[in-house]
């Protein structure tokens, strides 16, 4: 239960930083400010001169204080020295932030109970210094610091503090009232130096469980959002966290006896001050002889001489002997600890690990190349200086492949030991998402080892990469990932089709092709819509193979093309999926190469793999009876796959699909801005008779790949497909009684799209698919969403098509790309 408790304070602080430590701040602030109103104005030595009492002059012993002080110091150096082993410098700048913190809180209560008097907090402060622990504040941190993300880091310190706060409570506890006691000697001195004791660890209490850990989650959080992928707080030492967690743990032995101990001085305390001191008090005896010494040593109030703060200052300034022994020694501890303590742990390592030592010297076995020149590599190159860093990169590899050694392997390693790993080839470049924690760790570590090899090292600033799924991309779409690349997505719509009405995502950074075919889908549906079919679905892949001659790949083609050579090659070919039904062989001969097109649905999928698979399938059923068949190649460019074909243009390739619209005269007039007449005219000018005049194969059409790679790109389809699946013939003519209105038909043969697989998966690309009703597997009738996609890329074409040649026909397409597009 009480764990319990501990837990949810610790994760309570560490989620609310700002709160914690704003509040903390004020509550100290409001404490130092709280006799400034309600106590008296007396200043000692400013306008009240104050005599000293015997006790008070020997409190003030040079001798005593001065030890004390530096002792005080010593301590503090040692404390750390000590934590400087840990090898992590957040540690240590986390420690001193709870020191002074700590200190800042203490002070403010002794300035507080001693009535603005700054002479005490001048001894208090040594006490203060030798009771602060930072064993358990490091402890704390250790947890915070072994996490991987800032979640985690608000679970580990609530973690931490269900672990530490019980013990740390209970040693407060036990150290208030151990030096309590003194406060009951009747010794004055003892008693004030036991007073400042218990304020020093109520201080750290204090300080350990509000401030301290809203600090630590707040400094951690900024440090990771100034740096990108992995957290670089990281601690080195992570296989001994969970060791270090069971050492941290109290012992219940332990714990009773402090508990009994805490039982029976609290019996003591209330014996000494509730039972013995009321009997004590009633001494009437002597009380006009005190009140003449206590008059004759009471303050007397004096003129000011000089201004409040300049007489703190001069105080501040003027240092006695024993003042400049502590601070000379705290100069030179702080000067040995930052400029000496890290050569000597250095050394102090490379003694404990000597095959460390000797790792340089056997790592350059090749000659050092440059791009002017090759230095052959000598032991004497080596400089003195360089023997005392070149251990570091070893060291780090050392323990880099140390902790690959454990289950969350390099997950466990800083971002600096990664990219070491990487380019020594112990990890391979293109398996970092699937070895770090968060893919999206592994692509930051990607792009730091890729801009340090770029012209310019900030080239990848403005590419993103935060904020993704990549665990979607991994395996799928892409290797070697280092971020995305964003495109403007517009819609055009609604686009009427079939009785249906379908908003049409399109991703593209081409001017004004959103706005034209918008309003081609604007006079579709005011002439009542558009009509579509597919005429054809068989995806296609044509591999090539080799017989010994020419007869022989004749022989061959002649048994393909026979009933009982396709069956037995469609049986092979549809065993290797559900979907997979093999339609048709084209085969083709050219020498002894013989060339084998396999058309096949398949499904919702685009199919390519899919087919491919089949194809293998049905080739080693074809080498069982032709055994001297030789596969060239699983593609032989008869497929034919993202190149322009006239094979495709032809027999058709994916979804064949056709689509047509009749616009009333009025709206061609109205909205398309021009006539029927005109727009024929362009239509048999441009897209027919130029098209034949360029020598173009299936191009009769106006910019139909403009349609197709916008709507391809937005919905997750291969963009180097629009090669085969803008293939397109524009047609249009004069209709209606009059002869006025418009007949407009774009007939696509080669539409090589899919629903599922591949780029449908990523949820960006899968929520375009989504405003067409198309994203997924369709449940009712396999392979309908890609058709229906089919057809609504087809009438999007139609829709593009229609404004641009309206646009053309009058005159308006440079004119508006100058006004829309500059």
């Amino acid at each position: 239960m009480l764990t319990h408790l501990f837990r949810m304070h610790g994760l309570l602080v560490a989620s609310h930083q700002w709160e914690v430590i704003v509040g903390t701040v004020t509550l100290t602030i409001c404490m130092m400010s709280m006799n400034m109103f309600t106590g008296n104005d007396q200043i000692c030595g400013w306008n009240f001169d104050c005599p000293k009492t015997e006790e008070q002059i020997l409190s003030s012993d040079i001798i005593i204080l001065t030890i004390t002080r530096c002792i005080a110091i010593v301590y503090i150096y040692f404390q750390f020295q000590n934590l400087r082993q840990l090898g992590s410098k957040y540690i240590l700048g986390i420690a001193g932030l709870f020191t002074i913190f700590s200190s800042f809180v203490f002070s403010t209560v002794v300035i507080h109970f001693l009535d603005k008097e700054l002479t005490g907090l001048n001894e208090a402060l040594p006490f203060f210094l030798l009771l602060i622990d930072l064993s358990k504040a490091c402890a704390l941190a250790k947890f915070a610091l072994s996490s991987n993300s800032q979640d985690e880091v608000r679970d580990n310190i609530a973690r931490g503090m269900a672990v530490l706060g019980p013990t740390f409570t209970l040693d407060a506890l036990v150290e208030c009232l151990v030096i309590g006691v003194g406060t009951m000697s009747g010794v004055r001195q003892l008693e004030i130096m036991c007073c400042f004791g218990c304020m020093s660890v109520l201080a750290n209490y204090f300080v350990f469980m509000t401030f301290f850990p809203a600090c630590v989650s707040l400094v951690l959080e900024l440090s990771r959002e100034s740096q990108e992928g992995h957290p670089i707080w990281q601690l080195s030492h992570f296989s001994r966290v969970m060791e270090e967690e069971e050492d941290n743990k109290p012992n219940p032995v332990t714990q009773r006896v402090k508990m009994i101990m805490s039982l029976g001085l609290v019996m003591v305390h209330a014996h000494s001050r509730w039972i013995a001191e009321p009997l004590s008090i009633n001494t009437p005896v002597g009380m006009p002889q005190v009140s003449m010494e206590l008059d004759h040593l009471s303050p007397r109030r004096i003129e000011p001489e000089k201004p409040l703060w300049h007489f703190y200052l001069t105080r501040m300034i003027s240092m006695d002997i024993e003042q400049v022994i502590c601070l000379a020694l705290a100069l030179l501890l702080a000067i040995k600890y930052i400029f000496f303590e890290q050569v000597e742990m250095e050394s102090t390592l490379s003694l404990k690990n000597p095959m460390t030592m000797s790792a340089p010297a056997l790592t350059p076995r090749r000659p050092i190349e440059t791009c002017c020149r090759m230095e052959p590599y000598t032991p004497q190159s080596l400089a003195p200086a360089q023997s005392v860093a070149a251990p570091a990169p070893a060291r780090k590899e050392e323990r880099g492949m140390s902790v690959l050694s454990y289950d969350l392997g390099p997950r466990l390693l800083s971002d600096a030991e990664v990219m070491l790993l990487v380019n020594s080839k112990h990890i391979p470049a293109y398996k970092l998402e699937a070895m770090m924690e968060r893919p999206e760790r592994g692509v930051a570590i990607r792009r730091q080892m890729i801009s340090a090899k770029l012209p310019s090292p900030s080239a990848l600033s403005s590419l993103p990469y935060t904020n993704y799924d990549y665990s979607k991309v991994m395996g799928a779409c892409c290797e070697n990932v280092i971020g995305y690349m964003p495109v403007p997505v517009g819609v055009a719509g609604p686009l009427h089709l079939d009785g249906k009405q379908f908003q049409v995502p399109m991703a593209t950074t081409e001017g004004c092709l959103v706005a034209s075919t918008n309003r081609g889908c604007r006079a579709i549906a005011l002439g009542g819509g558009a009509s579509s079919r597919i005429l054809a679905d068989s995806m296609t892949r044509g591999p090539v193979v080799r017989l010994p001659s020419a007869c022989q790949a004749s022989e061959v083609k002649a048994w393909l093309e026979s009933t009982d050579g396709f069956q037995a090659i469609k049986d092979a070919f549809d065993n290797t999926s559900r979907f997979a039904r093999l339609q048709k062989l084209l085969v083709a001969l050219a020498g002894r190469n013989l060339y084998i097109r396999f058309h096949s649905k398949t499904g919702d999928a685009m199919g390519m793999n899919m087919i491919s698979k089949g194809t293998e399938q049905a080739l080693s059923r074809l080498q069982q009876n032709f055994p001297e068949l030789q596969v060239v190649a699983i593609s032989g460019n008869y497929c034919t796959d993202k190149k322009p074909a006239a094979i495709n243009w032809i027999e058709g390739r994916g979804k064949s699909a056709v689509c047509e619209a009749t616009i009333p005269a009025k709206v061609v007039r109205e909205v398309l801005k021009t006539s029927t007449e005109a727009l024929v005219e362009v239509n048999i000018s441009k897209n027919l008779v130029g098209s034949a005049m360029a020598g173009s194969i299936g191009g009769c059409n106006a910019h139909a790949a403009n349609l197709v790679a916008a709507i391809y790109i937005a919905c997750g389809q291969d963009p180097a497909q629009s090669v085969g699946s803008s293939n397109c013939i524009t047609l249009m003519e004069a209709s209606g009684p009059t002869g006025e209105d418009l007949y407009i038909s774009c007939t696509m043969p080669s539409i090589e799209l899919g629903t599922v697989g591949g780029g449908t998966n990523l949820p960006p690309q899968q929520a375009c698919l989504q405003m067409l009703g198309v994203q997924g597997a369709s449940q009712d009738c396999p392979g309908e969403n890609a058709r229906q996609l089919a057809r609504v890329v087809c009438a999007t074409v139609l829709a593009g098509e229609l404004s641009l040649m309206a646009a053309l026909a009058a005159g308006h397409l440079v004119k508006s790309h100058m006004t829309h597009n500059r």
